[in-house]
């Protein structure tokens, strides 16, 4: 295999080789159960416990308020039924977004077979969740509203901190699905009052399998797993060890990166931006122009399918996406890129490039250097992009 350009770190991130180091005596001889009782189990239980502290550190929260899960998934399938089920007696009704992460919506949709109704929010042509709509979908019976922190495929960061403020005003949970801006943005779960939060350690430079959620102190939730009484009763199954310690020391080396980590990828990002709207006419740049992600670009590329554009970049070993990871295998057009209003022709075109610390210029230069081409051969060949009519100079959606 030749020279791999990994430009899809939305999907997932490189693994740390500070964090592969620290996780390897957890893969061998330090193996112990830390539930069992004898000191071996309790030194790895003391292990457990200074990597929930370091998760904890790195979104300001208290390490008890910390529940190990096994990703993001788990973590917002745990979140939005767990909160369902405990306050069923109080509300039914739970409020998200048309733009969230499927582990969100099919949780949602789930919760309908057992009475929940769902109000899903509209987002502007940004991706922003239009506040106005937010505060006329609240009822009485209104438990949960979930909105995620920053879009995974667009990268538009959302108002979470008004979405609180107008949830806490009728006594609502509100849980905010972070798993792409934990370990990007400074996150304090205290100045965010969010009552729930989901990150996951893949996403972070940490292990796959592995992820958090956080309950504040208080919050009502039923537990999703039922058996032992790990994570104080709150997620029952043997603790992940190897991956526990890989998480806390991604969330450690994070804290200490974020400001460094920041300034170099939105340099490369801008750059790689930059320069396909200089190369390739009729390219619409989607998300927020600044309220988003600073490692992510999400643009479409006119008259030409996704799917196409993927299998010609991975030929060139560029690595990229067409949308979140978990959809990328459907031939439909991104729900995300429906919400904000595009038409099925432009969405189907479209192309997610997202950066890590990793990148160099070098994996923006491979891009700049084979997409005209593909964009253009591709274009040759399509009917659509000869009905479409007009090459003017590249533009953004904004």
């Amino acid at each position: 295999m030749g020279r791999i350009y990994y430009l899809d770190s939305n999907a997932t991130t490189p693994l740390d080789p500070q964090v592969r180091e620290a996780m390897a005596p957890y893969l061998a001889e330090r193996f112990a159960n830390p539930s069992s009782i004898y000191k071996f189990a309790q030194e790895v239980r003391g292990e457990v416990e200074a990597a929930r502290e370091q998760v904890a550190q790195l979104i300001n929260a208290a390490p008890e308020e910390v529940i190990f899960t096994s990703g993001g998934t788990e973590a917002d399938n745990t979140a939005v039924k767990g909160v369902a089920f405990a306050l069923r007696d109080k509300g039914r009704h739970i409020i998200t977004s048309h733009i969230e992460h499927h582990a969100v919506l099919s949780a949602c949709q789930y919760l309908e077979g057992f009475g929940v109704e769902v109000t899903l929010l509209p987002v502007d042509r940004y991706g922003i969740v239009d506040l106005e709509v937010l505060k006329k979908a609240i009822r009485r019976d209104t438990c949960l509203i979930t909105v995620m922190h920053a879009n995974n495929e667009i990268g538009t960061i959302e108002p979470i901190e008004a979405i609180v403020q107008i949830a806490h005003e009728h006594g609502i949970y509100v849980h905010t699905d972070a798993v792409q801006t934990v370990g990007k943005l400074p996150i304090d779960v205290k100045e965010l009052g969010v009552d729930l939060l989901s990150l996951s350690g893949h996403k972070i430079y940490g292990p796959k399998g592995i992820g958090a959620l956080y309950v504040r102190k208080g919050v009502k939730m039923d537990p999703l797993l039922h058996g032992g009484h790990h994570e104080r009763n709150r997620r029952a199954g043997t603790e992940n060890v190897p991956g526990i310690i890989g998480l806390g020391k991604a969330a450690e080396i994070a804290q200490a990166e974020l400001s460094q980590n920041e300034r170099k990828i939105r340099v490369l990002r801008d750059r790689l931006e930059q320069g396909i709207l200089e190369r390739i006419p009729e390219v619409y740049v989607n998300g927020h122009p600044e309220k988003k992600l600073f490692n992510t670009l999400n643009c479409c590329l006119k008259g030409i399918e996704g799917e196409s554009i993927l299998l010609n970049l991975d030929f060139e070993g560029v690595c990229a996406s067409s949308g979140s990871a978990c959809t990328s295998g459907s031939l439909d057009p991104s729900h995300v890129l429906l919400a904000i209003d595009l038409p099925h022709e432009v969405a189907h075109g479209s192309l997610r490039l997202s950066l890590n610390k990793f990148n160099t210029d070098e994996d923006v230069d491979k891009v700049l250097e084979v997409l005209p081409g593909i964009t253009e051969r591709l274009r040759g060949m399509s009917p659509l992009w000869g009905k479409q009519g007009t090459k003017t100079r590249s533009e953004s959606a904004d």
